[in-house]
């Protein structure tokens, strides 16, 4: 008697999972993704990143589009074979006003915080979320570097969501310490595990979930210990391969 197959999904976080932090992917990760893995079971990304920004870290269109689906800014926006399928947005969920007091809230904030450096860019609005940094993602890689070694040590970040979460205790906001440099900010819901929703009509009997921010108060948190995921926890390209090829028994 001949077995079926299960219907198995492989989704992966982007930066520091297939990618060094804000780095293109590496050829050999690609090949490996698309070549090795993708005739065995159906490949995803889900990244709090906008589409941009993805299609920059996984090297242009041509491979990006390759992927069964890809889930950006948590999946608020999302493409299916290389097709947008759909689209949510922050401003209209919020309205202006409190979009403001967000915003004017941690201008002010940053302001007052003195690090190794400061560059531009400290708040960007995105389809799904607003992204908060304090270094400024205008920074190069180096300081990108340094500032991440630096909130090691000081919880730049982690003190930062604390003052959020006491300024905005209901408006409905997660806070969630994301990549080397930012936080995301988002209605409660919109963490990674919204880009469940649109693949609940697919009946994969397994999705397996590769992510290097799954401790609590990461953005890959929510959807690593969810219980339609099977979460692994990874700690750089190389040891997503490792744990990959683990999972498949090859």
């Amino acid at each position: 008697m001949s077995m079926v197959r299960k219907k198995v999904l492989y989704l992966f976080d982007v930066d520091g999972t297939l990618t060094k932090p804000r780095q293109v992917i590496e050829e050999e990760m690609t090949r490996f993704l698309l070549e090795d893995l993708k005739p065995r079971v159906a490949v995803a990304l889900v990244s709090g990143s906008d589409y941009s920004k993805i299609v920059e870290q996984m090297g242009g269109e041509q491979v990006t589009n390759q992927f069964d689906y890809v889930f950006c800014e948590n999946g608020l926006m999302h493409f299916h074979n290389g097709e947008l399928k759909s689209k949510q947005s922050i401003l209209n969920h919020m309205g202006e006003q409190k979009l403001q007091k967000l915003i004017n809230f941690a201008l002010r904030y940053l302001s007052d915080i003195e690090l190794p450096v400061k560059r531009g860019n400290f708040v960007e609005f995105r389809t799904g979320m607003i992204n908060l940094c304090p270094v400024g993602r205008s920074c190069n890689q180096a300081e990108r570097d340094q500032f991440s070694a630096y909130d090691s040590k000081n919880k730049i970040r982690e003190k930062f969501v604390t003052a959020l979460r006491n300024e905005f205790p209901d408006y409905g906001l997660t806070f969630a310490i994301g990549g080397q440099i930012s936080i995301d900010v988002f209605p409660t819901g919109w963490d990674k595990t919204y880009c469940l929703n649109h693949i609940a009509d697919a009946n994969y009997d397994e999705i397996h979930f590769f992510g290097d921010k799954t401790e609590k108060g990461g953005n890959d948190y929510e959807i690593f210990i969810d219980q339609r995921t099977i979460g692994h926890k990874v700690t750089s390209p190389q040891n997503t391969k490792e744990v990959v090829m683990k999972c498949l028994n090859i």
